[in-house]
């Protein structure tokens, strides 16, 4: 178990001993979110996990939101990019789920930037003793104010006069906020910074491509490059603690709680 994994655990139980049942764990990409929780369902019995990622738009819903709201909207991601009520409705069913229920689980194939076919979805049996949801975002604030903010980067110059960023702050205060209002518990993991989650996605693309570190070819680390750029603004937001109550674990670049 690594010293990551190890103290979420700890934190975890803590929450779930004091009786929370629906946990939102949030962290930026490439910190180790997935794999902590394949450490904490292993170790907390009757616990299930669920991915944010696994709960986006198709990429024909995302296409007709990039076509009739903003462009910057066929990359997958950024608030209004999800099916927040398959999202709720799913929590929903494994909330009042009986020993006898089965709950389907979504699955977003990220190669093919779709959402899988119902018959590759995950089935849950039974009623879980707990909940955990992670997520990059997750508990996140809204600001209607940056709408009207200079653009902090390159994607968002393509947004020049904050349609993207007003969508986004709506879907935060509204949808997105009425999710985080059903978690009993939320647990942070925070990075040291924007640059060092620059970083970090690098090193997952590298992963998830079975390639050696460092070894990215130029083209995909520009595209990683440009991609990660459209979550910088909430990434810093969490950081900077503007976001739902909740523990926070501080980890180094090389993802070590501090």
């Amino acid at each position: 178990m690594t010293a990551l994994a190890d103290r979420l655990l700890a934190v975890a139980t803590e929450a779930v001993d004091a009786g929370a049942r629906l946990i939102f764990i949030a962290g930026p990409q490439g910190v180790g979110k997935s794999t902590a929780m394949t450490t904490l369902t292993a170790a907390i019995p009757g616990s299930v996990a669920l991915a944010l990622d696994d709960f986006y738009l198709t990429r024909t819903e995302r296409e007709a939101l990039a076509r009739d709201v903003h462009p910057l909207f066929a990359t997958r991601g950024p608030p209004g990019t999800h099916d927040m009520t398959l999202l709720t409705d799913t929590l929903a069913r494994l909330m009042a789920a009986g020993p006898g229920d089965s709950t389907r689980i979504p699955a977003f194939d990220k190669r093919a930037d779709d959402r899988r076919a119902p018959a590759d979805w995950t089935v849950v049996r039974g009623a879980p003793r707990v909940i955990f949801v992670e997520g990059w975002l997750l508990g996140v604030a809204a600001d209607p104010a940056a709408a009207g903010a200079p653009p902090l980067n390159a994607v968002e110059a393509e947004d020049p006069d904050g349609t993207w960023r007003a969508y986004q702050e709506a879907e935060l205060a509204g949808p997105y906020a009425r999710l985080w209002d059903m978690a009993d518990a939320f647990i942070y993991l925070d990075a040291p910074g924007f640059a060092t989650v620059h970083d970090w996605r690098m090193e997952q693309e590298e992963t998830t491509r079975g390639l050696a570190p460092g070894t990215l070819d130029a083209a995909r680390r520009d595209w990683v490059a440009d991609f990660i750029l459209h979550y910088q603004r909430l990434t810093e937001r969490l950081l900077a603690g503007h976001r739902r109550p909740g523990t926070a674990i501080a980890v180094d670049r090389l993802r070590r709680p501090v």
